[in-house]
This record gives C-alpha cells, structure tokens and sequence, in this order.
C-alpha cells in the first residue's frame, strides 16, 4: 500500500492570505471610519467606478432591455433550477412543537435573517450564475430584504446579464460595487441604512479575507478561497474528460487547486500529458489562469487502493469532487469531506456551476471538513420556544435548583426556588445545598 505525490504543488492557498490581510485591514479601517465617501474613493481608484451606486429599477430595465431572448430563456431556466432546488431544501426542515414531559411543551420556529447582501463577483469573468446562486437561495429561504453588489464591468455598470440574473432572482436592492468596499458597505449598512445581517457569494482573496474579518459583526457563509476540484478516478475512467475537467476549474484563476486521486498510474501519466495541450488550446484569459493554477497548485496523487484514495480525498476536503469510477454507490456512502459531490462521468463541475440546481457556492481550503456550502439553511435561523404549566414547573425547577447548586451558581437555583415557592407554598423540595462562598 503506497501514496505517491505524482505532481505536488509548489504553493498552497494560504501561501497567499498575509498580504491580502494587510489591505483588506486598511481598507475596513477606512470605510469603517470614513463611510460612503471612503467606499466612492475607493470605487474609483479601484474599478474606475464614478456613477450612481445604488441602481434604480428603471436603471435595470434599460440596461438589460437589449439583453438577447435566448440569453434571457437560459437564464431564467437556471435561476429557476437553483430556486426549485434551494425550495425542496426549505420544504425539508420544519417548524416543530414536541411535549417532552407532560406540560413542558418545546419547540423550533425557522426565521429568516432579515436583510442579506450577496456578492457576485465580475473581474476576470461576468459570474452570471453566482447572481442566481446566492439571491434566488436567499428569496427562497424567506428573506425579506436582500442587496446584491457586483463590480463595474470593463468601465461601465454592471455587466447586463449579470443585472438580469440579478433582477430575475428577485433582489431587491442592486449596488454597483465591487471587492472589499462592497463587503463593507453590505456589512455597515452603507448607501441602503440596512446592514447585512448574512453575507454570501463568491470573490477573490481580498473579498474572502474581508468577509473572514467582519465575520461575527455579520454572518457569512463559507470560509472561501479559490475555487477547487478534486477528482477521484479509476482505470475506467477517460483520461480526455478527466483533464478537461481538471482544465475546466483551472481556470477560475491564478490560485485555483486541481487535484486527481487515482489508483491508475497510466492515467495519471495520461492526465498530466494532456493538461497542457488543453491549457494551450484556450483563449489568453483562460489560459493565463489555467496555466498558473496547474503550475503552481495541480496535484496528481497515486494510491493503490480506493480505502487509501477516500482518505486522501477527505484530507484535501475538495470544494468540488467528481467521480469517474465503478460503483458510484460505495463512493457516496463512503466519502465525507466535499463541498459538493458529482457522481459518474456524465455530471460535471460546470454543470453545478452554471445550471443544475445545487448552489455553487461551496467551502474551500479545507472548511469542508465541518461546513457546507450556500443553501437555505444559511438564511434561517432555528429558534426554539418553550412553555409549561406549573406541574411541569415543578419537575424542572426542582432539578434546575440541584445542578445550579452543584455548579456553583446560586442566583439562577433561586429563580427555580422562588416559583417553587410560589406556586407550591406547602411543599418542602430538595433543592441542593446552598452556595455559600
């Protein structure tokens, strides 16, 4: 039994964090202090971003009234598969009652957040689908008041289709704004006077580590770095599909890991033959990113079993993870650290991506080891209730007033003793021993 680093990388994500923290620090600090002018100042400087921040629902009409009818059917249609989906995961949890004692009734309430600012990136590509992705799951979930932000493109407003996608998932407020200043703004509440109470979507370094710093004065949704694939595969597996879906994630960007995990050394050898062909054969934005990514951060690791394959794998904790072996079904049952999980050669990650219907907004740099990606469930809040009649009262406090007292803590026994006293004058309880000291 052996593993063997057929490539290893020669960076890892986090080789590129210290910096980003030294900017994203300045800039909070700034925006933090200076509000809206510093985020103007900073729009400017950055994206070259003048105009009007917050865009009327006339603004969004105009701009996307020459977006072509075929454009629109495909964007619709995937905006309603990711709502369908992120629907039938809002249906799977409920509101409960449950009377754990007789007169103690308990239960759980889903609520909303109230406001939700999601991110859709717009630098290297226009990421229509993340527009979708993050608002239609937060319309779905119930959340009454949702701010969408995205970058300038190329000198101009929002990218058209981006706006579209936007408007057709139902958000409610759109501001031109992009990278650390549009997380800071959606935190602090800045042009809108609602502050985010969740912030989602998807960005680069500088976005990643701004939501990493204000997490805690607002929720976000997943630790994220750049994006990732990891592939499993066998002797079955197509070594063309393999590499040109390794290709296909390699070019989110310059940091983006590809991982394979086979127990094929010839289609190992066979993968790392064709990644280059196929990096050259694309367009120069692309095949600068791709390029970079397999370089820097590609990895192929040999394993002579698939027990040893399923460890590797839950170590890496892929944001993506395909499958292109025999008996996906031992894979599912076995697998436990992924973002999202694609089964069989004739999924892929581009389909999760752009149309399919679970969120593409995934955990990366290892958090898949103990979170997942955007769903509903991000947005709602489990809050539990409680109620009871006095006989009820009197079970509990009697052991709330002992354990209390065991702790130490004598203030929270007397809360129970009061209503004992209260409510039962005639009683003599064993309520514990007194704190003294």
């Amino acid at each position: 039994m052996s593993i063997v680093h057929v490539k290893r990388a020669t960076k890892t994500p986090e080789t590129e964090t210290g910096a980003a923290r030294e900017v994203v620090t300045e800039m909070l600090a700034q925006i933090e202090a200076r509000g809206e002018t510093a985020v103007r100042d900073y729009a400017l400087k950055l994206d070259r971003w003048s105009g009007d921040i917050i865009v009327t629902p006339d603004e969004i009409e105009r701009r996307s009234r020459d977006v072509p009818e075929a454009v629109k059917r495909d964007i619709e249609f995937a905006a309603g598969q990711v709502r369908r989906f992120a629907e039938a995961q809002r249906d799977s949890v409920k509101d409960f009652a449950v009377e754990l004692l007789p007169g103690l009734t308990t239960g759980q309430k889903l609520v909303p957040c109230n406001v939700a600012g999601c991110y859709v990136p717009t630098g290297r590509y226009a990421h229509i689908a993340s527009a979708y992705m993050s608002v239609a799951t937060a319309k779905a979930a119930g959340v009454p008041t949702v701010v969408a932000c995205s970058t300038p493109y190329r000198g101009e407003g929002i990218h058209p289709y981006v706006l579209y996608a936007m408007k057709v998932a139902g958000a409610d407020v759109v501001m031109t704004l992009g990278g650390v200043q549009a997380i800071a703004a959606m935190a602090f509440g800045l042009f809108t006077g609602k502050p985010a109470d969740i912030i989602v979507g998807p960005g680069n370094k500088f976005v990643a580590e701004a939501k990493r710093m204000l997490f805690g004065r607002v929720g976000i949704d997943v630790f994220a770095g750049p994006s990732e694939v990891g592939i499993i595969a066998d002797d079955t597996a197509d070594p063309a599909i393999v590499a040109s879906d390794l290709v296909g994630q390699a070019e989110h960007g310059h940091e983006s890991p590809a991982w394979l995990f086979t127990t094929s050394r010839a289609l190992a050898d066979a993968v790392i033959a064709r990644v280059p062909v196929l990096i050259d054969a694309l367009p120069p934005t692309a095949r600068d990113a791709a390029a970079a990514a397999w370089r820097d951060y590609g990895e192929v690791i040999h394993c002579d079993t698939r027990d040893e394959i399923v460890a590797v794998s839950d170590r890496y904790a892929s944001e993506h993870l395909e499958i292109h072996a025999t008996d996906l079904e031992w894979w599912l049952g076995r697998l436990s650290n992924y973002g999202s999980l694609f089964l069989g050669e004739e999924t892929t990650v581009a389909f999760g991506d752009k149309t399919s219907g679970p969120n593409h907004i995934l955990p990366t740099k290892y958090a898949a080891r103990y979170s997942a990606g955007l769903s509903v469930h991000k947005f709602l809040r489990p809050l539990t209730w409680q109620r009871m009649d006095r006989e009820a009262c009197k079970t509990i406090a009697q052991a709330t007033a002992r354990i209390s007292r065991l702790e130490g803590m004598e203030a929270h026994a007397r809360t129970a003793d009061d209503r004992l006293a209260k409510y039962f004058p005639d009683h003599v309880f064993d309520l514990g021993v007194a704190v003294c000291a």
